[in-house]
């Protein structure tokens, strides 16, 4: 016998939510059909160019730039922040030695699931907005410090303890490898943290935003967000834009290998966006980074771009594909003496800034995120049918 069940008010939505509009946001937005995005309402691409992280993470927090009395403070309360619990540092030679085939990714989930518990993160539904406030920034503040010692740990080194003195991406360099970077190296390690901060309702940002409409800790929230950006169809792909061009290996390869690949219609890692139907802004920004180098590696990457949109334009006429961020990123990163394992990493220790703003902004909200699913399956029972032997003696 089958139930009668009265039909719900469903609204049909397109697969992956894709142009839905969920809610209302001053943190940002991506203007995808004019290549354009920015934070709060200042260019992301110009914030990069003319502007240092801590600068543009106080405009996250505070929804303003800071003046000179304010950038000094803000530098000195997220610096002091860096140092790790007693307790959390101990469990990093575990952590690392857990997650030595998944890496330094896998590891931070464990790694800030500790740290919000060993400095003792409330729900946010429980504290006010200076506690959510204090509570983000120590947590964005420890991730480049956990991501760094995880990666050496993994590899039979000691961490190396943050620095006070030493802005945002210096000292994330500095951590890494245990050596103070060039001002060339830290700059462009800084212009593309700044660029990856936030990038609208992406997987990993809505996945915080729905954590934290729940009212859970901070931690949680970023957590879960950790987990969304480790799945390859969202944060991988700068180390296997690499991989493209090292597969093509030299300039007489261009042509044939790129041709193979779009007549076999598969895709060109490192080009195409899922927002972006002109070039995207960032991948132009990071070009520019690129060619201050100079050098080899970055005038193949140049020719690989230009004879991949050549080629499409030939075959697929009518059809626009441009760079996106992890082209040039993979290009810039590798430059900077960063290893492809610590690439979606260093987007994670950019991207945390972002997810704590949208976490903040969503805990303002009351409302849980709980949207419907349509059941599609069999037509539901009265009586469950009795176990195979049941009732005999």
């Amino acid at each position: 016998m089958s139930v009668n069940r009265a039909a719900a008010t469903l609204v049909d939505a397109p697969r992956g939510l894709a142009g839905v509009v969920v809610t209302d946001t001053r943190i940002g937005d991506v203007r995808g059909l004019e290549g354009f995005y920015h934070y709060r309402q200042y260019s992301a691409v110009e914030l990069a160019r003319t502007r240092g992280f801590e600068d543009v993470w106080h405009l996250f927090v505070h929804g303003s730039l800071p003046d000179a009395r304010q950038q000094a403070a803000f530098r000195a309360e997220t610096a002091a922040l860096r140092r790790l619990p007693d307790e959390v540092a101990a469990a990093l030679p575990g952590i690392a030695a857990a997650s030595t085939r998944s890496g330094p990714l896998a590891g931070l989930r464990t790694a800030l699931s500790l740290l919000g518990a060993a400095k003792g993160f409330r729900p946010v539904y429980d504290i006010d907005a200076a506690g959510r406030r204090q509570d983000a920034l120590a947590a964005c503040a420890a991730v480049p410090t956990l991501l760094t010692a995880l990666y050496r740990l993994g590899r039979g080194l000691s961490p190396v303890e943050p620095r006070e003195d030493l802005p945002y991406a210096a000292n994330y360099l500095y951590m890494l490898t245990g050596s103070e970077p060039g001002p060339e190296r830290a700059r462009a390690v800084e212009q593309y943290l700044i660029s990856t901060i936030d990038h609208g309702f992406n997987a990993s940002t809505f996945t915080a935003r729905v954590i934290a409409s729940t009212g859970a800790d901070v931690a949680a929230c970023l957590v879960g967000a950790v987990g969304a950006l480790s799945g390859p169809l969202h944060g991988g792909a700068p180390s296997r834009a690499l991989d493209t061009l090292d597969a093509i290996g030299t300039p007489d390869r261009i042509d044939p290998w790129i041709r193979e690949r779009v007549l076999a219609g598969e895709r060109v890692m490192g080009f195409g966006h899922a927002v972006y139907r002109t070039e995207d802004p960032r991948s132009r920004m990071l070009r520019e980074t690129a060619l201050r180098f100079g050098g080899p590696r970055v005038d193949f990457a140049v020719e690989v771009e230009r004879r991949v949109e050549a080629i499409l334009a030939e075959l697929k006429p009518g059809r626009e594909l441009h760079t996106n961020v992890e082209f040039y990123a993979g290009v810039v990163m590798e430059l900077c003496g960063l290893p492809r394992e610590m690439f979606t990493p260093t987007f994670a220790a950019a991207r945390a800034v972002g997810w704590s703003a949208n976490l903040l902004e969503q805990s303002e909200d009351p409302k849980i995120i709980r949207p419907a699913a349509r059941y599609v399956g069999p037509e539901p029972l009265v009586r469950v049918p009795a176990a195979p032997g049941a009732g005999r003696g």
